[in-house]
């Protein structure tokens, strides 16, 4: 193996806090701090986050891991260190994104998933420490650390090492504020540079989609683009958005007031907030209604409501994050009355088709 990749991959935790320290320091001389939404409550979430993640989780998975595989399995401990070094790297890379791909989509289509990834959502700006804000139960589940693990064990060790840096190069620049693909746009003569980046990697554009608080701005889709570091299972599986554009509001539809230690430790530990998801016996009720809703409105684009979860019914509220469902954006160009949905049921989307009348219970 090249001495280079050897130095890399045997200093792999440098490189990475240096990755940190260079986004950091572009966010801080851009003027993030001065400008920041962030509570102390949202810096502690972070930083601790972060700290669990690196020093005690990670660690301790890569430990077990190897000392079952000794116990269990000691044969295999170098079955990777024969293989091609760019091999084991594009095969541990490709299947690492793929399995967090699922496991990213999931715990926006799962309940309990949900709620360990919901203080990810809760961070009312972006930046670099978000990249690090999920649940501690979020962590341990994760099947990334374990293939991480696994590989390592395998003898991978110097391939995963490299894929780190490489990734966390990515996901923390498409979490940072400094948007270093702007530049992209701005040339038309870049636009095949453009075109091949982003349909490979993800970008702050298409992870800022991501995280906007709402589709009715038609740049945000909290409900697509759950790659990690590659697009193309967005693309694949039919969930990516290309807008090359950033929203402007961030954070959940639904308002929280929960501390951040109850983000953390969830389900250890519950909000005192009753109306929280994540409070002890919190459980969604359904409120539709077998009629349609008639309501004036103005022009403007809505979300409406297909989950049927919502507490602001037609319209969504947010309710939907832990189900399947997707609001529908409804694109009102007249001012005029409608005639919404409501038992969620029209196969017109918003507007309803009548097939409320075919409900019999």
């Amino acid at each position: 193996m090249n001495v280079a990749f050897l130095f890399l991959a045997n200093h792999d935790q440098f490189f990475i806090a240096g990755i940190l320290l260079l986004f950091g320091l572009m966010e801080v001389f851009g003027g993030l701090l001065k400008s920041t939404k962030r509570s102390k409550g949202d810096f502690i979430q972070e930083v601790l986050s972060f700290s669990i993640l690196s020093v005690l989780i990670k660690p301790s998975i890569v430990l077990v891991v190897a000392f079952v595989g000794n116990k269990f399995y000691p044969a295999l401990g170098q079955f990777l260190s024969q293989w091609n070094f760019f091999l084991v790297l594009v095969v541990y890379l490709f299947i690492d994104d793929l399995v967090q791909y699922w496991y990213h989509r999931f715990a926006h289509e799962y309940a309990f998933l949900w709620k360990l990834h919901r203080p990810h959502h809760a961070a009312t700006e972006m930046g670099l420490l978000v990249s690090y804000r999920n649940a501690v139960l979020y962590y341990l589940l994760m099947p990334n650390i374990w293939w991480i693990a696994l590989v390592a064990f395998l003898g991978g060790g110097a391939p995963v090492a490299i894929g780190l840096i490489l990734k966390q190069l990515v996901i923390i620049g498409s979490h940072s504020t400094t948007k270093w693909d702007r530049i992209l746009y701005k040339f038309p003569f870049l636009s095949p540079l453009t075109y091949a980046i982003e349909h490979i990697f993800v970008t702050p554009a298409f992870h800022f989609a991501h995280h906007g608080k709402s589709k009715a701005d038609e740049v945000s889709d909290p409900n697509g683009n759950f790659g990690n570091m590659f697009t193309i299972w967005d693309q694949l599986f039919g969930s990516a958005v290309f807008t090359r554009k950033y929203p402007t509001d961030f954070g959940l539809q639904k308002e929280v007031d929960d501390q951040w230690y109850e983000h953390m430790f969830y389900p250890f530990v519950n909000s005192k907030d009753a109306k929280s998801d994540i409070a002890k016996g919190a459980k969604k009720e359904r409120s539709t209604k077998n009629g349609p809703i008639t309501l004036n409105l103005e022009v403007g684009n809505y979300l409406w409501c297909s989950c049927g979860f919502s507490q602001n019914q037609p319209f969504c509220d947010g309710s939907h994050h832990g189900t399947k469902f997707k609001p529908k954006l409804l694109k009102v160009e007249k001012a005029r009355p409608y005639y919404l949905c409501n038992c969620k049921q029209s196969k017109t989307g918003a507007i309803c088709d009548g097939s409320h009348k075919l409900i019999t219970n």
